[in-house]
């Protein structure tokens, strides 16, 4: 029970599950953010430029009704989350590959050399051929 409770202590004091709680908290205000936007901005735009109702009702049998102005508003809500998480991640992925660019070392020193007798690939301190076990000459 001891080793169940460490490995989950571990696991929740990792970064990366305290990143996703505070990410899920944060989604969840700007959530309610892109709701109001949406309710009290948009959807009114939307009934005075276009006159439709997208707070509408179908009403059926007693005081059962289906609200599609509810679901018009949520697509909206969606498209509307869907396009800023979008610019989000393009940012963020412009920030990495910029910081990628900075970090890029100069190319690895070679490890291999050509024998000048024939041709073939070989160890960059080899003194002599694996191929045609010539003598290769030292560099200067």
């Amino acid at each position: 029970m001891k080793k169940f409770l460490a490995e989950f202590k571990e696991f929740i004091s990792k970064g990366n599950v305290l990143d996703l709680a505070v990410g899920v908290i944060i989604g969840s205000a700007f959530s309610s953010i892109v709701t109001a936007l949406t309710d009290n901005i948009i959807n009114p735009l939307i009934n005075c430029i276009g006159g439709a109702e997208i707070q509408g009702k179908i009403h059926l049998v007693g005081d059962n009704y289906i609200d599609y102005g509810a679901f018009i508003s949520a697509i909206i809500n969606f498209i509307i989350m869907a396009f800023i998480i979008f610019l989000i991640v393009k940012a963020v992925n412009k920030m990495m590959s910029i910081g990628k660019k900075e970090e890029e070392e100069a190319p690895a020193a070679p490890t291999t050399k050509i024998c000048p007798f024939c041709k073939s690939e070989i160890d960059i301190d080899a003194v002599k051929c694996p191929h045609c076990t010539s003598d290769i000459p030292a560099e200067e």
